[in-house]
């Protein structure tokens, strides 16, 4: 499989960054997409609505739905993928994308953040995995993406930012335990990381990273694309970097992703 024409992708945090930008090279190839997130009118300081994602989407070439969702809300999930279903006849990929994010200390982390952090990243990634498994296994070519860090135990990772750590992880573990479970049937389970800070809304949560030294997130999205269009259920269980995906792919110039090229790259978290 070379294209994603046909295929229906349920996206969840969809409306702007690394989720939209997924969402709209799908969409190149006559995909479906659907946009599940929380932003419905627009944000004071966060550019994208669920409403102005569907319509890129549309304009790229894809047929789009848009879904308000919060993944914390177990039957706000449920509901998001009944309706793609009820809309499209199934799902044939999960991109878990939504995340919340706080680089704060432990002494510095309030419950409220701790919380936040574990149900939307951890909580949220299990139970919209789960919501999709009926629907995914009866695809031809299932596959779960997952936005996760490989599992690094360097402990410069947990003292930096203890919860986030945490919830990142969680996600990770999520992607191993549905990979075992489901060796034997032909669902593909998978993460995706950056191999450097890409641009997003979570650098205003980055002290200190200016955007010079940031990629676009178009790098993640046809990092993902050849993830989805190329793996198979023996390739399942993998921590996959976005620049090694593409240059095992034959991509040479990186410079196209660059924000300022020429300038010196950040390495993303948890990656030594």
């Amino acid at each position: 499989m070379s294209t994603l024409k046909g295929k229906t992708l349920l996206i969840t945090g969809g409306s702007r960054g690394i989720g939209l930008e997924i969402g709209l090279r799908a969409a190149r190839d006559g995909a479906n997409v659907v946009i599940a997130a929380k932003t419905v009118e627009p944000h004071p300081t966060l550019p994208g609505t669920i409403h102005t994602a569907a319509e890129e989407i549309a304009d790229a070439g894809g047929n789009a739905l848009a879904l308000q969702m919060d993944i914390r809300d177990e039957q706000q999930v449920q509901a998001a993928v009944d309706a793609t279903v009820a809309k499209f006849g199934g799902i044939d990929i999960l991109i878990n994308n939504a995340s919340a994010i706080s680089l704060s200390r432990v002494a510095d982390t309030p419950a409220k953040r701790y919380d936040l952090m574990m149900d939307c990243n951890a909580r949220g990634t299990f139970i919209m995995s789960q919501a999709c498994l009926p629907h995914l296994l009866k695809a031809e070519s299932p596959h779960i993406l997952t936005l996760s860090p490989p599992l690094n135990m360097n402990p410069r990772w947990f003292g930096a930012h203890c919860a986030y750590t945490v919830s990142k992880y969680a996600m990770s573990m999520v992607v191993l335990g549905l990979a075992e479970e489901y060796r034997r049937t032909p669902l593909a389970v998978n993460a995706l990381w950056p191999r450097t800070v890409i641009l997003s809304s979570a650098l205003n949560n980055t002290p200190g990273v200016h955007k010079k030294h940031v990629r676009r997130p178009e790098i993640m999205a046809d990092a993902a694309h050849i993830i989805l269009t190329n793996q198979t259920r023996k390739k399942s269980g993998q921590f996959l970097i976005d620049e090694d995906v593409l240059r095992r792919a034959g991509e040479k110039d990186f410079d196209q992703y660059a924000l300022a090229p020429g300038e010196a790259l950040l390495s993303d978290l948890f990656l030594d």
